[in-house]
C-alpha cells in the first residue's frame, strides 16, 4: 500500500473528460483516474472549500458517518480491472473496522471532505501509474497553475 496525494482534478482535452491526478507521496510516480463530471464537481467545490446551499451526497455520506460514529481510517484504490478502477473505504466503528467497496471518485470526494489519507496497491500503480521526466514535469506546473484558476464551474455541463 503506497500513499498518494491529491494533485487536483482537470479537463482532459480534446474529450473534455474529467480526471483525478494522484501523486505517489515521496515517489515519482503519478495515478490519473478518469472520472464523471458530477464527481470532479463535488471534488473541486470541496478542495475549494465551497459550501453550497443543502448538502451535496458527499456531505451527506460525511455527515451521516459522523452522527453515527464511524470514523473513515482510509480510502484504498484496491484494484484495476479492465479499464475499471475500484475502491475501498475503510472505516472504524465501535464495534471494529469494516470496509465498504467505493468508486475511486466518490471515496477520493469523502476522503477530501474528512481528511482522510488516499492509498492505492502496488499493483495498481504498477499498472497504471506513470513516471514524468523532466521535460513532463513542467507540464505537472502547467497543470498546478490550471487547478489555482479553474472553477467548479468549469466542469457543469
Amino acid at each position: 500500500m503506497i500513499e498518494l496525494q491529491l494533485v487536483g482534478v482537470r479537463v482532459e482535452l480534446p474529450s473534455n473528460q474529467p480526471i483525478v491526478l494522484l501523486k505517489e507521496s515521496g515517489g515519482e510516480r503519478y495515478l490519473p483516474i478518469w472520472i464523471g463530471a458530477v464527481e470532479a464537481t463535488a471534488i473541486a467545490f470541496a478542495l475549494q472549500g465551497i459550501q453550497t446551499p443543502r448538502p451535496m451526497t458527499h456531505d451527506l455520506m460525511r455527515d451521516v458517518l459522523s452522527e453515527a460514529g464511524v470514523d473513515v481510517e482510509r480510502i484504498l484504490i484496491s484494484e484495476l480491472i479492465e479499464q475499471t478502477f475500484y475502491a475501498i473505504i475503510r472505516m472504524n466503528t465501535g464495534q471494529g473496522t469494516s470496509e465498504v467497496s467505493s468508486r475511486p471518485s466518490d471515496a477520493i470526494a469523502l476522503a477530501v471532505r474528512i481528511n482522510a489519507p488516499i492509498f492505492a496497491s502496488e499493483e495498481v500503480l504498477d499498472q497504471a501509474g506513470i513516471e514524468l521526466k523532466d521535460d513532463e514535469e513542467t507540464e505537472v506546473e502547467k497543470f498546478r497553475e490550471f487547478l489555482d484558476q479553474v472553477s467548479p464551474e468549469d466542469f457543469q455541463a
